[in-house]
């Protein structure tokens, strides 16, 4: 028997116009009745009392600034909330919104579970950086609040370096003027490790490498195996990924972690997203460092992981929307 489609449309909302293209191939296949919503350019009305949609997922990036879509990052947050108002169904609503484009308040949540994480300090103004790196082990970064793809850490090696860049006026805070003063972190094997998750459930993890200081480790990016293998000439990988060394391969965490990064997602309202971790090569800790509400997903899929995500990306959104 056919799975029932639902009565309205599902909407997708999103900045990026390439990153969602498998998703929707997915819908198109299936003929499962859909719309865009461009957050770039967006209006709606706050008397409006009719539900348009069966279901709204959210794809908005916190990296638009970089494209020069920042207005669309807290427009977002009332858009969603107006929504949820109406009783829209909103995959990745304004709760799990706000946690992706705040990484103080990633490492808050983390805190708040007993989860370890780089120990760091949250500052909102360029003077108090000094301040903030007070206690902590160099090298440190001075990492956005509102990031994305890499976007806005720098890394200082020693404590000179730092206060110089303060003294020179050059420390940029980000979009909303807070930033992380962290510890940077030598991981072990030099690899992370990103655990995504599907209706707040462990879905597939991959393990990344890169041969360069590059922050921008989005599993999208990579262009080849661990192995060295290339990756399928369809897969969506960054221009200079293999110049930067991005390498990726399927990897299953212990137990214990996935676990962990289902509290995570469950305590952050997040439905779909990643999860990013490392183990600290000093002492061998397992440390979180970021949660994403936005991924998309590992370049050729099949290959890395034996299985395509979006499919079950498709299943969900369905499930949920006729629910």
């Amino acid at each position: 028997m056919p799975k029932p489609k639902p009565a309205r449309p599902i909407a997708v909302y999103h900045e990026h116009q390439d990153w969602f293209r498998p998703l929707f191939d997915e819908l198109d296949r299936r003929g499962t009745p859909y719309v865009r919503i461009d957050a770039r350019r967006h209006h709606y009305d706050v008397a409006a009392r009719d539900r348009d949609f069966s279901l709204v997922f959210n794809r908005m990036s916190p990296s638009a600034y970089l494209r020069g879509e920042s207005h669309g990052i807290y427009h977002t947050l009332a858009y969603l909330d107006h929504l949820e108002r109406l009783g829209t169904r909103v995959v990745n609503g304004s709760r799990g919104f706000r946690v992706e484009i705040s990484k103080a308040l990633q490492l808050s949540l983390l805190e708040s579970l007993g989860l370890k994480y780089p120990r760091a300090r949250v500052v909102n103004h360029p003077a108090e950086v000094q301040a903030a790196a007070e206690g902590l082990r160099f090298p440190v970064v001075v990492k956005a609040n509102v990031g994305g793809s890499g976007a806005g850490i720098v890394r200082y090696d020693d404590r000179t370096e730092l206060e110089a860049v303060v003294e020179r006026g050059e420390i940029d805070l980000g979009i909303d003027s807070t930033a992380l003063v962290q510890e940077f972190v030598p991981a072990r094997d030099k690899h992370i490790v990103r655990v995504e998750v599907l209706g707040r459930k462990y879905l597939y993890a991959i393990r990344l490498w890169s041969a360069g200081n590059s922050f921008n480790l989005c599993p999208a990016d990579a262009c080849q195996t661990a192995s060295g293998t290339a990756l399928a000439a369809g897969a969506a990988c960054a221009l200079d990924a293999q110049e930067r060394g991005i390498r990726v391969e399927g990897y299953t965490p212990p137990p214990e972690v996935i676990a962990d990064v289902e509290r995570i997602f469950e305590a952050a309202a997040i439905d779909v997203g990643g999860v990013e971790y490392m183990i600290d090569d000093r002492d061998g800790e397992i440390l979180y460092y970021d949660i994403n509400a936005l991924s998309n997903f590992v370049a050729d899929a099949p290959r890395v992981i034996g299985f395509d995500p979006f499919t079950r990306l498709v299943d969900y959104l369905e499930a949920e929307a006729v629910a």
